[in-house]
């Protein structure tokens, strides 16, 4: 038996803009948008929308009339359970191609992060949810043999 698991199949997150969301990781992730219910579980102006990020990993986005959650900030490591998430790009290229968008969007300076085996950039998107995307050099190096 293989790994239980092949990934993330989606992070909910909330909104205080959906349309700057989706705007926001569209230009930055070509993410696209599967599912946009404008009266989520019957609750006017409650909308949900599903965004794919790549491969089998999702978004789930809310954005809720008078929730306040979304424009909490508050520094890393006292921000619960769920700090930030790291999205994967596919290789060295993509990873740079991300990084140049991330900076031209002005969510991120563009510092790379050396983790040896991995290299990261973080960013920020429009609500201050913090992320970053990582190129993972080892898997590179296994697939070349």
């Amino acid at each position: 038996m293989g790994a239980l698991l092949d990934g993330v199949n989606h992070i909910a997150v909330l909104t205080a803009n959906m349309d700057r969301f989706i705007r926001f990781y569209q230009e930055a992730f070509d993410a696209i948008i599967v599912m946009d219910n404008p009266n989520y579980a019957g609750n006017e102006g409650e909308r949900m929308v599903i965004m794919t990020i790549g491969g089998q990993s999702e978004f789930n986005v809310f954005e809720v009339p008078g929730n306040t959650q979304a424009s909490v900030q508050t520094p890393m490591f006292g921000r619960g359970r769920l700090d930030h998430f790291g999205l994967n790009a596919s290789d060295r290229e993509t990873f740079e191609e991300v990084r140049q968008r991330l900076m031209k969007l002005g969510a991120s300076d563009g510092t790379i992060t050396d983790f040896g085996a991995k290299v990261s950039v973080f960013f920020r998107d429009p609500d201050g949810l913090e992320a970053e995307v990582l190129w993972n050099k080892d898997a590179a190096a296994l697939a070349q043999g």
